[in-house]
Formats: structure tokens, sequence, C-alpha cells
């Protein structure tokens, strides 16, 4: 799984942050010999040279693909928050995020736009995409994913308003069943004051618009 050290700084992340894989044995263990089950019940040879340690590489890759489970989003975002009377909306837009569809364990990618409007306190700018990620690495449906998200920013902030909206496209859509190649699917999610009318609109205009 990804770990984020805070006391540790990495060149490619900025925010203090540094990744470091690490991986629970007993289940690579368990993993991979399932994985070479899988393997030869599709008829191939798992002691071709190419295959050999396809076993292990796809379980530690699932492994790092749902390590949010390992995550506590929640406490991601309440390790920075601040005091501040800011009470005007704060975007996050263009999140890149990528999870597995629960029902046939193929990808979703696209991006998530996250606003808030805060209600005495903020948070970390970094902390938002991190809890997107955190949810977007599990076993997933994009429905829920948006909920989770806004739920979590919810009940951790306690803003005037969340307003959570995910753009993605489906692997299970594009490479089996109906293969729409360039189907997307959009969901969202609001609560607070981005239920009304205007305030919603203004966030669907600047997500949608490239400020000059």
């Amino acid at each position: 799984m990804a770990k984020y050290n805070d006391n540790m700084t990495s060149q490619n992340n900025m925010d203090g942050y540094e990744k470091i894989e690490q991986y629970n044995e007993t289940k690579i263990n368990l993993l991979s010999a399932s994985y070479s089950d899988i393997i030869t019940n599709l008829g191939e040879d798992i002691n071709r040279e190419g295959l050999q340690k396809t076993p292990e590489r796809v379980a530690k890759a699932m492994q790092y693909l749902t390590h949010g489970y390992d995550l506590n989003p929640t406490e991601i975002l309440q390790s920075a928050m601040f005091q501040e009377d800011h009470g005007h909306m704060v975007i996050v837009k263009d999140i890149e995020l990528y999870s597995l569809c629960e029902h046939h364990m193929l990808p979703f990618f696209g991006k998530a736009h996250v606003a808030y409007i805060p209600n005495g306190h903020i948070v970390g700018l970094s902390k938002i995409p991190r809890v997107v990620d955190a949810f977007a690495r599990r076993l997933q449906v994009q429905e829920r994913l948006t909920d989770d998200i806004k739920n979590c920013i919810e009940e951790a902030l306690k803003p005037l308003g969340v307003a959570v909206v995910i753009e993605a496209q489906h692997m299970c859509m594009q490479m089996r069943g109906i293969q729409k190649q360039n189907s997307l699917t959009t969901t969202s999610s609001f609560t607070g004051a981005f239920e009304k009318d205007s305030t919603r609109k203004e966030f669907i205009s600047l997500i949608s618009n490239k400020l000059s």
C-alpha cells in the first residue's frame, strides 16, 4: 500500500509528503496464489517466462490500487484544519482520479471537482485531492464515490455547503459490454448552500470555464 509521511519530503511532492510503497506479505502470497490459478484457468502456462512473476506483480498492483481501505479520509482533513473567516466558495477542480468498478473490477478514471463554503474553518488544499484518492482507491461505483467525498468533507469541516462533481470513463463500458468508447459518466452531489440554484450555477460555471 502507499503511505504518506509528513516528516519526509520528496522532490516530486512539494506539500511535504513522500509516497512509500509497502506491501502486506501475507496478502501478497494469498493473492499471488489466486492469480496463479486464474491465469492457469484462462488457459495460459503459468511457468512460461513472461508469466512466472505475473501473479506477484498483479497482487502488488491490486493491493496498491485498493490501498484506500487503509486510509482514514476524515483524519486526512482534520490534520490540516485552520480557523479562518473566509466565507466564499473554495474550489479544487480537475482532480485526477483512478478507481476500480466493484462490478467487474475494471478501471474507471476521470476528474473530480470539489467545492465547499467555509463556516469558520478551511483545510489545506492538498488534503482535498488526498480525500478523493482515499475513497477512489477502493472498489467503488461512481455514484457512491461522489457521495463519499461530499459526506467526508461535510462531517470533518461542517461547512455551509459542499459540492462534488465527477466525470469519468468506465472500462467496463468501453472494453466490454456496450463498447462505447466515447461515453462519459457525470455524477454530482450537493449539500447546504449548494442546494440553492444560484450557488450551484456559480459552481458549475467556475468548473466549466477556463479562467484567464
